[in-house]
């Protein structure tokens, strides 16, 4: 698929290049022809439109402009053409053919005996038009002729060059458009993978509550005469197992809506030292449970904009941590101030830590440094996901500080002040 998808890109990204390519040189093939001719066009029409007949004699241009490669011819009323200013015989042989089907207002290009001759053929328009009165030669039209071989030249040599430019051009196009394509496969190929791994890490997570359920319901109807007393402790079970299920679909939802921008946050002022010592009210049954102390520092009013019950959700998340990773006779300690326009939260344990190795996918979805200790402990690996997803939709920071058999560190701040 991957192959097929890189090979589709290279394609597409090639076709766009060689569009550019082409236009490109094509509009400067354009610009470069229209400016060659341009100035040779202009100084056609200044002869062509000065042309002026006076008492059979051509009157001087106004602006006079010497150009040895233009030359005018007059063009009776009867089809004769003659030069008003005299050349050699054996350059005039041959100029029927070289003005023939040429219409008046035209402007054309012509080849002829290695030459390129560009025509103007501009009508007469002033009430003196006769230039010879033996011959009766009254001036229908003036053709205004100039070469532009080495204009045609030039452009020929730029073609070529084009073409040729345009074959190299192709090759490097299609490298450039592969390089591009199998770049922008990376991030393609890794969300793939990371979603393929999603799909099993949930599929791993459900199957086992839902074990556990079949199993012990299978067990239930095994016994149809039991009471209800006497299968307590699976029915127990039945619920451990939906609870979990429940929690982990929760926590898939909370992170499938953030994924796709449709988790709000709804932003208020509100205390956070109130927030944190009501989550510490409810860990101090855990406290006593585990014989586990928790030190609590709480600065008092610290007030924030934020939104309360996701700021509730993560404490909840990092007091939790704290509390599974704890041995029995540890210490749990929870710091909520305001530092440098922050405000700070900190949860430290003496637990068993993180490998330094670890430290940089903790925050990675379904990921658990000991897997079968943290399913015992009830934990799904989405907790610090959706921790870190909290801080970062209040503009904030979290850091952690570890080390194996000393304990861990997590350390929140998220600013003070903060527009709705």
């Amino acid at each position: 698929m991957f192959q097929r998808t890189l090979a589709r890109l290279t394609v597409i990204n090639s076709f766009v290049f060689f569009i550019i390519y082409f236009l490109f040189t094509l509009i400067l093939y354009g610009y470069l022809s229209y400016r060659l001719f341009d100035r040779v066009d202009e100084a056609m029409r200044l002869h062509a439109s000065g042309f002026r007949l006076a008492n059979g004699i051509v009157v001087p241009l106004e602006r006079p402009i010497f150009d040895p490669r233009i030359f005018v011819l007059a063009r009776s009323t009867d089809g004769r053409i003659v030069n008003p200013i005299p050349f050699h015989e054996n350059e005039f042989k041959n100029i029927d053919e070289i003005t023939s089907n040429i219409e008046a207002g035209e402007l054309n290009t012509k080849d002829y005996e290695g030459h390129v001759y560009r025509i103007m053929r501009w009508p007469y328009v002033y009430q003196e038009d006769l230039y010879d009165s033996d011959t009766n030669f009254r001036v229908e039209s003036v053709f205004i002729i100039s070469i532009v071989d080495s204009e045609v030249q030039l452009l020929n040599n730029f073609l070529w060059l084009i073409i040729g430019g345009g074959v190299i051009s192709v090759l490097g196009i299609i490298v450039a458009g592969f390089l591009l394509a199998k770049r922008a496969m990376v991030p393609i190929q890794e969300a793939w993978e990371k979603q393929q791994q999603f799909v099993s890490d949930v599929s791993h997570e459900l199957r086992s509550p839902l074990t556990g359920i079949y199993s012990n319901a299978e067990l239930m109807l095994r016994y149809p005469d039991e009471t209800i007393r006497e299968e307590c402790h699976r029915i127990n079970t039945i619920m451990q197992e939906a609870k979990r299920m429940i929690k982990l679909i929760s926590s898939l939802l909370t992170l499938a809506r953030s994924d796709a921008g449709k988790s709000d946050i709804s932003l208020s002022l509100i205390n956070l030292s109130d927030v944190v010592n009501e989550v510490i009210s409810h860990f101090e049954v855990f406290k006593e449970i585990n014989h586990i102390s928790l030190v609590a520092n709480i600065e008092s009013n610290v007030e924030v904009v934020a939104d309360k019950d996701r700021v509730h959700q993560l404490i909840v998340i990092l007091l939790d941590n704290a509390f599974k990773f704890t041995p029995v006779g540890g210490q749990v300690t929870i710091d909520c101030y305001i530092f440098n326009r922050n405000a700070i939260i900190s949860v430290r344990d003496t637990g068993v830590g993180i490998a330094p190795e670890s430290i940089s996918r903790i925050f990675d979805r379904f990921f658990r440094e000991d897997k079968s200790r943290s399913r015992n402990s009830g934990g799904t690996g989405l907790g610090l996901s959706i921790a870190k997803w909290i801080v970062e939709k209040h503009a904030g920071k979290i850091n952690v500080k570890s080390a194996l058999g000393k304990g861990t560190k997590f350390t929140v701040s998220i600013p003070i002040q903060r527009r709705h």
